[in-house]
């Protein structure tokens, strides 16, 4: 094999090993919320509203249309008091963007990496369902009436 192909064959190499593994990071997040979210949020999202747990689905991402909603998915009990670390955790609310939030995640949407976690978690508010109240007023303000 001369230098030319070589070359062309290592860089396919890599190409495919940074798809395998992100591809892993997805199957990784994917088996969190299974774990650690499924069992309030549903598998697709839909949540159980009636019983007080909202709906993520087509909905969770305009809180990042807001100043606090970023850190405030971070705080939220469920996400705080998972075992993963900050590191899984943001790779889970990644996967949750991209897979429930999908149409709701605003234009220019910043990947939350485990720094980002680690700082929400070291600020978290008081009172998190007045917190809630408040990014959905926030929200309401900005016309995006339909996040509950």
């Amino acid at each position: 094999m001369t230098v030319a192909p070589m070359i062309r064959y290592g860089l396919l190499l890599v190409g495919l090993s940074g798809l395998l593994a992100g591809g892993a990071v997805a199957d990784a997040a994917k088996k969190n919320y299974r774990l650690h979210c499924m069992g309030c949020h549903q598998l697709d999202g839909t949540g159980s509203p009636e019983n007080g747990i909202p709906s993520m689905r087509d909905e969770v991402g305009h809180f990042l249309r807001v100043p606090e909603g970023r850190a405030y998915l971070s705080q939220v009990p469920g996400t705080l008091n998972t075992p993963l670390s900050d590191g899984e955790t943001a790779e889970l609310l990644n996967w949750v963007m991209t897979n429930i939030g999908r149409a709701s995640i605003p234009a220019g949407f910043k990947p939350y990496t485990a720094d980002d976690v680690k700082t929400y978690r070291a600020t978290v508010p008081q009172d998190i369902p007045g917190m809630r109240v408040r990014l959905l007023k926030q929200l309401e303000a900005v016309q995006i009436g339909s996040v509950r």
